[in-house]
């Protein structure tokens, strides 16, 4: 039997992300969208391994303490370059970006 997971606001935004906003309202290439999901698949391992699971990850998980961890990690345990770490940077940047447009009370803490 499967449960169902409870969406988070992690979760919400970032299928919007992903399915509506890169490729209606942006324009992004097939391409570009699936490297900001790829990126979005690591953020979330990473997250797991910091004792964050998927179905607990919300937006307020998402410090810059998180992100930095998680661009060092890039380049410490999966070898990334720093074009790599920027362009993966750059995803989590454009999502900042959207929840901002999105939900313009968090724009401080975005």
């Amino acid at each position: 039997m499967l449960l169902a997971m409870k969406p988070t606001d992690f979760s919400k935004y970032l299928s919007g992300f992903l399915t509506g906003y890169l490729a209606h309202e942006r324009g992004a290439s097939k391409n570009t969208i699936c490297a900001y999901r790829d990126t979005f698949v690591l953020f979330i391992g990473y997250m797991a391994t910091q004792g964050i699971p998927v179905n607990r990850l919300i937006l307020e998980s998402i410090t810059q303490h998180a992100v930095v961890g998680f661009l060092d990690w890039l380049q410490a345990e999966r070898r990334n370059s720093n074009t790599t770490r920027n362009a993966r940077l750059a995803a989590i940047h454009a999502f900042f970006s959207y929840i901002q447009y999105q939900q313009p009370e968090h724009l401080y803490e975005c």
